[in-house]
């Protein structure tokens, strides 16, 4: 590696994150990254073949977990192989075609999962608070109507986001960003709909205690086991989002105010927690879903490549 990263000037920035021969470490740093890219691509891939090739698993929940794990795979296949290169190595702190690409599909991408998390909420929402009318108010129609949305509205924040000057800073800006296009981002693309992803799984909780405790509710109808669970686990999903995602969004928003600038490194490190989120999912469903468990085993042992093994009763 013998061009020296621009960034290589700020101060602390060579100690912080590369040693005074960063060729070996470029290395390492690579290696890793490819290896969380591969896994995420890998895990999200099996969430992707599992929903559309079981007819078992052809519900409206699913088709929005599927949007989701559409998200997470571009992510390992677009945004990491991008954020590793301006990790990496140098010439990145430029306004050039390659940032405006990759600041693209990062916002996009980003948007788009946490939207799809929203769409996810209401789809729980409708599933525990009005179980005798979900089956006809959460059509798989009105899913697809949901993923169409939340994609459009994903590029188009994308699409805003640049024109309005993001990006992830130049080195004569100390490696900084345009913060007023970046803290409007942020709260249009994060804080909002993680706000109203709270407040709905918050109402589905107390709706959820509350008829658990009626005895109406077990002569009537109420809601099966199974939804229960499947509320319980994406209500995980947003948990493990919200976490990997909020250190990043707040450090960006509150950077402004800092009076001392905080490390390059420290900034890429929040970065790739958030990317990380996009590998964590396929484990939480494989640690809960007793279907994606399943699922994996075919098609990891090659079985649905020997026969028509679509209508099978997943465990």
């Amino acid at each position: 590696m013998t061009d020296i990263h621009p960034c290589f000037d700020l101060n602390n920035f060579t100690t912080l994150l590369f040693p005074s021969d960063p060729s070996v470490l470029c290395v390492l740093v690579y290696l890793v990254l490819g290896l969380l890219s591969v896994i995420t691509v890998c895990g999200n891939l099996l969430v992707i073949i599992s929903i559309v090739y079981f007819k078992q698993l052809h519900i409206p929940t699913n088709y929005l977990i599927l949007s989701l794990a559409v998200a997470d795979l571009l992510v390992g296949v677009v945004i990491f192989p991008f954020s590793m290169a301006h990790t990496v190595t140098s010439c990145l702190y430029q306004e050039n075609v390659f940032c405006k690409i990759r600041d693209y599909f990062d916002v996009t991408v980003s948007t788009s999962s946490i939207l799809n998390l929203c769409c996810i909420s209401i789809d729980r929402y409708h599933a525990i608070c009005h179980p005798l009318t979900y089956k006809t108010t959460v059509t798989v129609r009105v899913a697809g109507v949901m993923i169409f949305v939340t994609w459009s509205v994903a590029a188009m924040i994308g699409v805003g986001i640049i024109l309005s000057g993001h990006s992830q800073g130049t080195c004569e800006e100390m490696c900084l960003v345009d913060f007023l296009s970046t803290v409007a981002g942020a709260i249009f693309a994060f804080f909002m709909p993680a706000f109203i992803m709270l407040c709905i799984y918050i109402k589905i909780f107390f709706v959820a205690q509350t008829q658990r405790n009626s005895i109406q509710i077990s002569t009537s109808g109420g809601i099966s086991k199974m939804e229960r669970k499947a509320t319980k686990t994406l209500a995980i999903v947003m948990g493990v989002f919200l976490l990997c995602m909020m250190p990043y969004f707040l450090c960006i928003v509150f950077l402004p105010l800092a009076s001392e600038t905080p490390p390059f490194s420290l900034i890429e490190a929040l970065n790739w927690l958030t990317l990380s989120n996009s590998m964590l999912n396929p484990f939480i469903y494989g640690f809960f879903y007793s279907w994606f468990r399943s699922a994996c085993k075919m098609i990891l042992s090659g079985q649905i490549f020997t026969g028509s093994f679509a209508n099978t009763k997943l465990m």
